[in-house]
């Protein structure tokens, strides 16, 4: 389940990020207005973002993190293809109606959205923020922006820390024109850091590879 959560969240990192300015110390009016000037560049209907990943996690009793990487697709309203390469072959699909997972050809896995309440708000937070609309990530996390549209960060905490379907304890975003690195701390202390590179957002359909996973995924 955690390594579910972990590709959850990594949603957060797959799509063209908000080109945020600092807001004032101060007012909240002026916090408010900031947020509506994220998403300068947003994911639409038609577009495919594609790009690699490595995916790091630091647990406790390991000197070193456990590293993994690959490749992943994100069509706005179909869901997300993340094909972990290395070092095992798995690909995770997850769309609005649950997720999915296969290794070799073969599926191993399937989970309703019903069954994971966190993946229901993800997604529905998420959805809003590829259509430009941040103020659904403000629902589920306080945000605290920095830098400039060149080279931002984002640090979020959750809004309600006895939510038994939020576990998580912070997330710290950077990036530039897209989301280049997330960190996701846990109540525990363990984290998880992915690094993004080579994005490319293009105004295509998906491969029929791509759209034969999309379309399992959105079995119910």
């Amino acid at each position: 389940m955690t390594r579910i959560v972990v590709f959850l969240l990594a949603l957060l990192a797959a799509f063209p990020a908000p080109a945020a300015e600092t807001p004032a110390a101060g007012t909240l009016a002026t916090q408010t207005q900031a947020t509506e000037r994220l998403a300068t560049e947003t994911l639409n209907e038609g577009q495919v973002l594609r790009g690699a990943f490595v995916q790091e996690r630091f647990l406790k009793g390991f000197q070193a993190p456990l590293k993994s990487g690959g490749h992943f697709t994100l069509a706005p309203g179909r869901g997300l293809i993340w094909r972990t390469e290395t070092p095992f072959a798995v690909t995770t699909v997850m769309s609005p109606a649950g997720l999915v997972q296969e290794v070799k050809g073969n599926e191993t896995m399937r989970l309703p959205a019903a069954r994971l309440p966190f993946m229901s708000k993800l997604y529905t937070m998420l959805g809003g923020a590829l259509t430009g609309d941040w103020k659904a990530l403000e629902d589920m996390f306080a945000v605290e922006r920095g830098g400039d549209r060149d080279a931002w960060t984002l640090h979020l905490t959750p809004r309600r820390t006895n939510d038994p379907t939020m576990p998580i304890r912070a997330i710290d975003v950077r990036g530039g024109r897209f989301v280049e690195e997330v960190e996701i701390v846990k109540p525990d202390g363990d984290r998880d850091r992915l690094t993004f590179r080579d994005q490319r957002l293009n105004a295509e359909a998906p491969t029929a590879d791509e759209a034969a996973l999309l379309a399992s995924a959105a079995r119910p």
